[in-house]
């Protein structure tokens, strides 16, 4: 399971301008805001945008300067895999350490989309562990209890995280991650070729 929501895309007017820094060619910017507040390329602009984007990493520096921001809610064994990106990225989870015991513990925190019936029953009888360890140690504060269930929490756990890339940063995943074992990659490939623009930069085939 993986859910992408409040997405925001940020600077792509001040990219375009530096990608054409080098040639001092900020007469051809044609790009300009429409009235939903949106930066919608030119025909100059998109034009140099893509050739850059085609010469390869070190003529398209401007895409580091395109900033998305979106919140990722998602288990942990694909955060795992995420972490891999660290450079340039920013994460911003919710606390297992500190809000763990804060609800009680229910089959929708977990992924389970993919299990098989016996797997899932298994899955709702270790949930009914989790919030007996949970509720003794919101009446307890037994130090005990709360190891327990940091120690025993499976990876299938659902983490949100606020998280900040660049284009840059997506274009490396995308092409690493869009034929992934783990559907949560796919659907998170199938989410970057949504923002703005990537497919005409970075889609050739």
């Amino acid at each position: 399971m993986i859910k992408i929501e409040r997405t925001t895309v940020m600077n792509f007017e001040g990219a375009i301008r530096g990608a054409r820094n080098p040639l001092n060619s900020w007469a051809r910017i044609d790009s300009c805001y429409d009235e939903n507040g949106n930066y919608v390329l030119g025909a100059n602009d998109l034009d140099l945008a893509k050739r850059l984007c085609r010469a390869g990493s070190d003529h398209r520096k401007f895409v580091r300067q395109i900033i998305v921001s979106t919140d990722i809610t998602a288990p942990i064994y694909w955060w795992k895999e995420f972490d891999t990106y660290k450079v340039g990225t920013v994460a911003n989870s919710t606390s297992t350490m500190h809000k763990i015991h804060s609800k009680p513990f229910d089959i929708e925190d977990f992924s389970h989309d993919r299990m098989s019936p016996d797997a899932l029953e298994a899955m709702r009888d270790f949930i009914k562990v989790l919030e007996k360890k949970r509720l003794s140690f919101v009446e307890t504060k037994d130090k005990n209890d709360w190891y327990d269930i940091i120690q025993l929490l499976p990876s299938s756990y659902n983490q949100m995280r606020t998280v900040t890339m660049n284009y840059e940063n997506l274009v490396g995943m995308y092409y690493a991650r869009r034929a992934h074992k783990l559907d949560e990659w796919h659907k998170y490939c199938d989410w970057v070729l949504t923002l703005p623009y990537f497919k005409e930069f970075f889609v050739w085939e």
